[in-house]
Order: C-alpha cells, then sequence, then structure tokens
C-alpha cells in the first residue's frame, strides 16, 4: 500500500472504536467522520453517565484526543488528576451538549464545560508518543500551562491508559481551586441539572448548532481569536427568569410598602412663663425680711 493511502487507512481507523460503540439510530450523539481542518481547540465536558466525571478533549490530527478525568481539571498545582485516555471523538462532537438515551453507551447527561484553544509547547505527535504532553490552554475556566504525563508503573489489571492531567506552577494557578462551584455551560449557562430535566437538550443533531452566547462564535469558526468572557454578577444570564419562583418573589417584595418608621413623642418642656409653686414657710420668710 503506498505511504499516502497507509496513513488514510490510518486515521480512518482513529475513529472505529467511537463508531463501534454507538447505535446512532437512537444516540444523539455525531457519527465519527474525520475533519479536513486541522484546529487547536479544547473542550472540556461534565458527563454524568453511570459516575460523574469529566471528559477533557484536544483537538490533533482530525479528531479529538480524549481523556476521561474523574474529578475534573483543576487550576492547582497540588492537584495531579488522573486521566484515562478513551477512545479518539469526531471533531463534531466538540459543541455536543444533550443527553445520551438509556441503554446507550455513556447514557445520562452531558454539559459543555469549558472550550477554547490550545497550544502544544513543542511538537504535539512526538510529545503525545512520549507520554509527556505539554501544552497551554486558553478557555473560559481553564488556562495557563499544564501537562498530561503518561503513568509508567503499570497496576495489576491496568490498560496502560493512565495519565496524569497536573497544573503547571504559572500566574494562571489556583491554590484550592474548587471545581464544583462552576457548575455551569459556558454554552448556555445551564447547570448539569438544568440540562438533564430538559427535554429539548435531547433533540440535539450533528447538524444543528448548539446554542451559542454572543460573541463565542470565533470558536466555530475564526481559531486566532481570544475566547470569550465567563459570566459576571448581573449580567442577564443571573437575571431570574419571568414566571419563576425567584421572579415572583422579587415583584412581591417591590410590591410591598415599606413599614413607616415609629417616632416616641417627645416630652413637653414646662413653660418657661409658668410661675413655679413655692412653699408657704418660704413666703412668710420672706415678708419678715422686709
Amino acid at each position: 500500500m503506498p505511504l499516502r493511502g497507509w496513513a488514510a487507512s490510518k486515521k480512518d481507523m482513529a475513529l472505529e472504536k467511537y463508531n463501534e460503540k454507538r447505535r446512532f439510530n437512537e444516540t444523539p450523539e455525531p457519527k465519527g467522520t474525520l475533519a479536513k481542518d486541522q484546529g487547536h481547540r479544547f473542550v472540556v465536558q461534565k458527563h454524568r453517565a453511570s459516575h460523574l466525571h469529566y471528559d477533557f478533549r484536544l483537538e490533533m490530527d482530525g479528531v479529538l484526543k480524549s481523556w476521561a478525568v474523574p474529578k475534573g481539571p483543576s487550576l492547582d498545582p497540588a492537584d495531579k488528576r488522573l486521566a484515562m485516555q478513551v477512545e479518539d471523538h469526531p471533531v463534531s462532537y466538540f459543541d455536543f451538549e444533550g443527553i445520551i438515551p438509556e441503554g446507550n453507551y455513556g447514557a445520562g447527561t452531558v454539559m459543555v464545560w469549558d472550550l477554547g484553544t490550545w497550544e502544544p509547547l513543542g511538537d504535539a505527535s512526538q510529545m503525545l508518543a512520549r507520554g509527556d504532553l505539554k501544552f497551554r490552554l486558553q478557555g473560559n475556566k481553564l488556562k495557563g500551562e499544564f501537562v498530561l504525563a503518561h503513568m509508567r508503573g503499570r497496576r495489576p489489571g491496568s490498560k496502560g491508559n493512565e495519565w496524569l492531567l497536573i497544573k503547571k506552577k504559572d500566574e494562571a494557578m489556583q491554590p484550592g481551586f474548587d471545581i464544583d462551584s462552576l457548575d455551569y455551560s459556558v454554552l448556555t449557562y445551564r447547570t448539569l441539572a438544568e440540562i438533564g430535566g430538559d427535554k429539548n437538550a435531547a433533540e440535539w443533531e450533528s447538524n444543528r448548532k448548539a446554542p451559542v452566547k454572543k460573541g463565542a462564535e470565533w470558536l466555530f469558526q475564526n481559531k486566532g481569536q481570544k475566547p470569550v468572557a465567563v459570566p459576571q454578577n448581573g449580567s442577564a444570564a443571573s437575571k431570574a427568569k419571568p414566571g419563576t419562583k425567584a421572579a415572583a418573589a422579587r415583584s412581591a417584595a417591590k410590591a410591598t410598602p415599606k413599614k413607616a418608621k415609629r417616632t416616641r413623642p417627645s416630652a413637653s418642656k414646662p413653660s418657661r412663663a409658668k410661675a413655679r409653686s413655692v412653699k408657704p414657710s418660704k413666703l412668710k420668710a420672706a415678708s419678715k425680711k422686709r
């Protein structure tokens, strides 16, 4: 087989495991096809399947190289997160957010927890082959330098797919990083529970774009721009929606009249013009002196 044909065949096999595990007539996930355009995007998807975990994916060689991270990525250099390498995913999986129906592989709720671009700190293919992949992330939640290090020592029953995801010490590090405080989608600002309870989320299709906040279109078109900012307090996303309990409570609070402050009546001072009462004995003494 010609070298060029062998390389194409090898790439086609990259998504073979992905396609074998899925029944696309039942799951809303996209079919595994290689992307022609080469990019350096990354996505982290929070996935509540049989066990809650985070899927860390780097766009490389027309696919998304993927690792399942049970505790999720961290910005604390002291945290060494176990990352199990899994089958490659298609690039079209990049913006998948929704529900994988029961009975299908990976059944559960998927949220786009973070996305952005990544920069390899060296030759990406060589570093991946050596098991020492160093890179820099520029996302909404994850920023700075990281390393994916392949664990050499194999435990009994190990499949050899254990890696460690570690944050490097730099200006983006956050000691004591709390991942649970960031439970929202960077695409729709919904929590995992809200996505799981939303029937419309299960209707995702590979040819339909997921909802994207204004200004984030560059992640799906131009790859050279900076990622969008995380929503701040007071933004439209943080306001209570009409018809919700929070909105009703807020309107009720506005309609309730404020109670007038009570003022204590001041005791009236005696008039200076009022004659003072004098004892009779003192009046007699005064008349004798005169």
